[in-house]
């Protein structure tokens, strides 16, 4: 994993002092099932199961780097999957931060569960639930991080979104946009879209 973070690193995707470190501690060893252990420093999504993966490292670095989470955050963390990026974001904000990490797929949920626990990260709440539809009761989140496409931006993680707040989130149905939302104030956003990414669909109800 070191070689693969200082590629990273010497690429510019991993930029951010903080996101670097969280990247040198949360080991994606940690994360993948144990058919795939030999393969976990390698640079490509691996399946999970319920035909779901772990994301790339690169797709995750980008999208962090998009996100900049920040100390003391409350982050919602939709399509959690192995916990790897909960557990990321969780060693960013710190124990004054608080990471919400909803997976929808029950089996996946525990998976998730298991490995942020044993990670040692306790400021991850990890929850069974309909992402697209965030998490109304713990709103507003000051970023949110998606890591399934959507059909489009759904209209609640808006809504959930703090002022000032950041959301990242595939958008597409074969070949995806990664968009970054920033909300300006109420009623006004402004979006980014650097193309040419493939993720899992977002299971909705």
């Amino acid at each position: 994993m070191k070689e693969l973070i200082k590629r990273l690193k010497a690429e510019g995707i991993l930029r951010t002092p903080r996101i670097i470190q969280a990247f040198e501690k949360v080991n994606r060893e940690g994360f993948v099932t144990p058919e795939y252990l030999g393969e976990a420093s390698v640079n490509e999504p691996l399946p999970i199961g319920y035909g779901q993966t772990i994301s790339q490292p690169l797709t995750v670095a980008f999208m962090l780097e998009l996100l900049q989470p920040e100390p003391g955050n409350r982050v919602l963390d939709v399509g959690a999957g192995s916990g790897w990026t909960a557990a990321l974001l969780a060693d960013v904000v710190g124990p004054e931060g608080k990471v919400y990490a909803v997976e929808r797929i029950p089996q996946l949920k525990k998976f998730c569960s298991d490995n942020v626990r044993r990670a040692g990260y306790t400021n991850v709440e990890v929850l069974t639930s309909d992402g697209s539809r965030g998490l109304s009761e713990q709103a507003p989140f000051d970023r949110i991080e998606v890591a399934a496409a959507a059909k489009e931006i759904p209209p609640a993680l808006i809504d959930q979104l703090a002022v000032g707040g950041k959301l990242v989130i595939p958008v597409g149905e074969y070949v995806q946009d990664v968009v970054l939302v920033e909300k300006l104030r109420r009623g006004q956003y402004r979006e980014r879209r650097f193309p040419g990414f493939q993720f899992v669909p977002l299971v909705t109800e």
